[in-house]
């Protein structure tokens, strides 16, 4: 196994973050709780790599769980962002930069045919859930139990995440009144579904769900459940939400709706779209979407909603995106990595479920299949433990949660994957 990492200046601001914000950390997945041991501390990020304060390096299959398709701090989006930031900050107003990212996000997503930027995938997918039942004149919505929607109250029943990481109830403070409209069925099932519209006729506004499931670790859809899914609520009066904030330009320029070729009647986007700055999105039918403040009666805003750094970041990201070759080279540097995880642990005998598209990824230790988050709860959560402290020593930052997918970049080359491999060809031997 590897020599012990000196982790002393991680360690000292991980202590003093403890009295400073609630379990040190700005988000929960963040603290390390579910694999033991203190966070490392980031200094700084380029390419496929990381460095922490105490000058280790990883090469880093995170990216800002998501964001850094392209890799982290891109030459080309650093310039514009340069730029942009000698014309401020935040406008407050109206900016050409929101037209060129709406066009580039209508352009490429099927079911996009207007589009309402927001500050995060939070937020998107809390908007669209009021723009959902305004629409449809019903309140209750389905969900799937694994699939996170962000951390608003309606969201937060059988939830991935943070919430799986840490083995929380869905959360203290979260009344039963706003829930109580909150329907969940596995992931997959489309029987359970379709049982849910009988049990609730012409009550349920639509059905919300991961097109591929990254918040539970690393699910793929069934192509007969994404389709049953839209003829269903076809025939229901319902709507369609892919929540694409994570899959969305990341499994294919035009997000799992184009790779499944199922198109929802609204989408939620984040991550990608901001190339590395906070922002989220949603849109779909021009129908549904002039129902949204100020053309229609369903109100939301915000502030710093279309703000030009992040609408600057996600044009020159989608740019990049939009060469040729791109989804292919993270179609085949991801499979390099998953298989060569997958053959390696056969090799040294431990049963290792997982699979990859495009530049996402995710493994379980258990045998598989994994269709839904209550298979994907039979992992052996002692075991990923182990792995991810034995990769982290090795220079591998890994999601620090067994029910959080990864995600390769551009920048990933196939001498880090063989770096990975051979660390983990090291820790697999000895757990």
């Amino acid at each position: 196994m590897p020599s012990p990492l000196d982790t002393t200046k991680s360690a000292a601001v991980f202590a003093a973050a403890q009295n400073l914000m609630p379990g040190g950390v700005s988000s929960p997945v963040r603290a390390f709780k579910s694999v033991g041991g203190a966070p490392v501390v980031f200094d700084r990020v380029q390419g496929a790599y990381a460095w922490d304060i105490d000058g280790n390096q990883y090469v880093d299959y995170v990216g800002s769980w998501g964001p850094a398709i392209c890799g982290h701090a891109h030459p080309q989006v650093i310039a514009v962002l340069s730029t942009a930031l000698a014309k401020g900050t935040s406008f407050g107003a109206p900016s050409v930069l929101e037209n060129t990212l709406a066009e580039m996000v209508i352009e490429a997503v099927p079911s996009v045919e207007m589009v309402r930027f927001v500050n995060s995938g939070t937020e998107a997918c809390m908007s669209v859930l009021r723009l959902m039942r305004a629409f449809t004149g019903r309140e209750k919505i389905i969900k799937f139990s694994g699939c996170y929607h962000g951390h608003a109250d309606m969201f937060l029943v059988q939830a991935g995440s943070g919430v799986a990481t840490l083995g929380l109830p869905d959360s203290p403070g979260v009344p039963k009144s706003t829930t109580i409209q909150t329907l969940t069925a596995p992931f997959n099932n489309l029987e359970a579904v379709a049982a849910l519209f009988d049990q609730y006729p012409d009550q349920i506004a639509g059905v919300i769900l991961e097109p591929v499931v990254g918040n539970a670790g690393f699910i793929v859809p069934d192509q007969e459940f994404l389709s049953g899914l839209r003829q269903l609520t076809k025939v229901q009066g319902a709507l369609l939400v892919f929540d694409e904030v994570m899959t969305g330009f990341r499994i294919a320029y035009g997000g799992a709706q184009a790779k499944f070729g199922v198109t929802p009647d609204l989408t939620t986007l984040g991550k990608v779209i901001g190339g590395g700055l906070p922002v989220g999105a949603y849109g779909g039918r021009r129908e549904i979407m002039e129902w949204v403040a100020p053309a229609g009666p369903v109100y939301q805003a915000g502030t710093l909603s279309g703000n030009p750094l992040a609408m600057t970041a996600g044009i020159a990201t989608l740019e990049i995106l939009r060469q040729p070759g791109t989804y292919e080279y993270l179609e085949t540097i991801t499979q390099s990595l998953i298989q060569g995880l997958l053959t390696l642990a056969e090799h040294h005998g431990h049963a290792l479920w997982g699979g990859s598209i495009s530049g996402m990824f995710g493994f379980f230790f258990q045998p598989g299949p994994v269709h839904s988050y209550e298979e994907a709860k039979h992992s052996d959560l002692d075991k990923f433990r182990r792995f991810h402290r034995g990769m982290l020593e090795a220079g591998v930052y890994l999601a620090p949660s067994q029910f959080e997918a990864g995600f390769t970049s551009l920048a990933h080359t196939q001498a880090d994957v063989q770096q990975t491999l051979a660390a983990a060809d090291q820790v697999l031997a000895n757990l």
